[in-house]
């Protein structure tokens, strides 16, 4: 009976501590501390559309992603540079804390592009400036690559891309490029 004591002593802590926050802020603090325990989380539905928008943007995903191959799969990169995006977000984020990092660099580019099934590009070297350039990643030092808001962003909310998914076909590319030499 004392087990049960603590729980219900627990569970009217919680509820005093949660009281004053609206829906979307306890359901954050409750979804943290359940991630943060190394919990499942269990969603309960939104009451209505501000709640259900403060939850979508609290949570990256509706289901927990246990690898970088179910993480591409579900949310589709097009190129090198989306993947580079993805990699980053998946190591800062999600990765389990023993592969977690805040930057990656080439090695770390070609491990996980292979592990998640991508297609690897055929300048390797290039894919992380690339990155880069596009606005996704910041560069910390030479050769290491942090994930910026903007990378963040398409990641989370902007993947996957209406339209066709999948890498960009090398076929596709040749044709876009003979028409520019035109």
């Amino acid at each position: 009976m004392a087990g049960k004591d603590k729980e219900l002593e627990a569970i009217g802590s919680i509820i005093d501590l949660l009281n004053p926050l609206n829906e979307g802020e306890r359901s954050r603090v409750l979804e943290y501390v359940l991630k943060r325990l190394q919990m499942a989380t269990v969603h309960a539905p939104a009451s209505g559309p501000e709640e259900q928008s403060e939850l979508a943007s609290a949570t990256p995903s509706s289901r927990p992603v246990n690898d970088i191959r179910s993480l591409t799969a579900e949310k589709q990169p097009r190129s090198a540079t989306e993947m580079v995006a993805l990699v980053s977000y998946y190591l800062s984020e999600l990765a389990p804390p023993s592969e977690r990092s805040d930057t990656v660099n080439l090695e770390t580019i070609r491990r996980y592009f292979k592990m998640a099934g991508f297609p690897l590009p055929s300048v390797l070297r290039n894919v992380l400036p690339n990155a880069s350039a596009a606005g996704y990643l910041e560069n910390v030092s030479r050769g290491e690559y942090r994930l910026n808001p903007v990378g963040y962003n398409l990641v989370v909310h902007g993947l996957p891309r209406s339209g066709s998914p999948g890498p960009a076909s090398p076929g596709n590319r040749a044709r876009k490029g003979a028409r520019r030499g035109r």
